[in-house]
């Protein structure tokens, strides 16, 4: 850490002391997320080359969008960078939440089940299965389709043994890497690859749907290459390299992407249809840049676990766990403490610093939740954020971190905060 930082931040010698033990603390583990950085760029520049990227691909279209070359060359390089079949990557995709809807919607009829066999999925997606909100609101139960769940053992470890019975007849088993709100561990490429080898013992026909939010190139492997078969991604986390200012991705098999695509558009039109409006060179140049922005925000979250675990908190993961997502989650024991890290973050941010946040009745949230999302792009996680529920044990989940420098600093301002 550069000592002078002090003449720019007023921070206490203590604090500056135990940042730069942090700091030292985490050399191994960031050589380890820069190999990862570096295999995982050269994935997606290889994908670029292959795939002839060229200017006229930034042009996008209007109107229609038939023969758009941008839209057709971006749907190609993101399924070879994500290993898979083909992908629908769109700007049009409000959110992950919209993208997994989209999926979802598109693989099951009347009469199939799918199985969240990772627990009870994200607090947003409840109104979508059907299992929270209004009956006759559209969910996939209001169209007949079943749901079954089977919950995680208390470590937050998968039920192998009940996946495999759970599986049984269904059409698609559900499986959400990141934690959402809590406390279990995001789950590694290795982890789910034991739960498709124990899902496809129960029933070898299955689709392995996988939200991949705040996944993408923490590892060298994506879950399609340990068999998953449709992934779901948001453009405003990882995958969109903090240059993507909206969108999201599916990619999979091309017969599920078909299906997918019909859900999006209509039935025979599918990708062959949407303008991209001009859109597509950010969403390129955010592909591109995705795998060193990732890295920059698993070194910003190895940082933070250091410190906070150095000032006396629970955190998860600590720096030289494995991680399935770019997330820290950190006990912070109550609700003062927390709001005290949620304005800290918020004053290291570079847009909307002066902003104290506050808890509020968030839409598709069963307690208020407070955010500090101080970014370019309005919540995109993959900029330094953090948020919470407020709720027992009033942990908070930070992500993001754009650079190192700044993703440290706002860290640092976290403590000095609560300090």
């Amino acid at each position: 850490m550069n000592s002078r930082i002090s003449d720019i931040y007023d921070f206490s010698p203590r604090l500056l002391e135990l940042a730069q033990q942090a700091e030292d603390n985490c050399k191994d583990a960031f050589a380890r997320i820069s190999d990862i950085a570096e295999y995982n760029g050269a994935k997606v520049l290889k994908a670029f080359t292959d795939n002839k990227v060229s200017e006229p691909c930034f042009y996008g279209s209007t109107g229609y969008g038939y023969g758009d070359v941008g839209r057709e060359v971006i749907d190609k390089v993101f399924a070879q960078a994500l290993g898979t079949e083909d992908a629908l990557v769109r700007h049009n995709f409000v959110s992950g939440t919209h993208a997994l809807s989209v999926a979802l919607f598109g693989v099951l009829r009347m009469g199939d089940k799918m199985v969240a066999i990772t627990g009870k999925p994200y607090d947003t997606l409840e109104e979508v299965i059907g299992i929270s909100g209004n009956k006759g609101n559209g969910s996939l139960m209001d169209y007949g389709v079943e749901y079954g769940q089977v919950d995680l053992n208390e470590d937050g470890s998968p039920k192998l043994d009940e996946i495999t019975e759970a599986v049984k007849g269904a059409k698609v088993a559900y499986i959400q890497r990141s934690r959402g709100y809590s406390l279990r561990p995001a789950f590694t490429v290795a982890d789910i690859e034991k739960m498709i080898a124990a899902a496809r013992k129960g029933n070898p026909d299955v689709i392995v749907m996988v939200d991949n939010c705040y996944g993408e190139f923490v590892e060298e492997r994506e879950p399609s290459a340990v068999g998953a078969d449709i992934m779901i991604g948001s453009l405003i986390k990882n995958a969109g390299g903090g240059i993507a200012r909206t969108g999201g991705y599916i990619a999979g098999r091309a017969d599920l992407i078909e299906l997918c695509s019909y859900r999006l558009t209509c039935v025979g039109m599918g990708k062959e249809v949407g303008c991209t409006l001009g859109m597509n060179r950010e969403l390129l140049l955010g592909l591109f840049f995705a795998p060193d922005v990732v890295s920059n925000a698993i070194k910003t979250s190895a940082f933070a676990s250091e410190l906070f675990t150095m000032l006396g908190y629970e955190c998860s993961p600590r720096k030289d766990d494995a991680r399935g997502d770019i997330i820290t989650a950190i006990k912070l024991g109550n609700e003062e403490t927390l709001c005290a890290f949620c304005r800290g973050i918020q004053k290291g941010a570079p847009v909307d610093s002066f902003v104290t946040p506050e808890p509020w009745d968030m839409p598709g949230y069963s307690d208020k939740v407070i955010m500090a999302a101080g970014a370019f792009t309005g919540g995109a996680s993959i900029e330094l954020s953090a948020d919470a529920p407020l709720r027992e044990p009033y942990a908070v989940w930070m992500q993001g971190g754009i650079t190192y420098t700044s993703g440290k600093l706002g860290v640092m301002l976290a403590a000095a905060e609560m300090m």
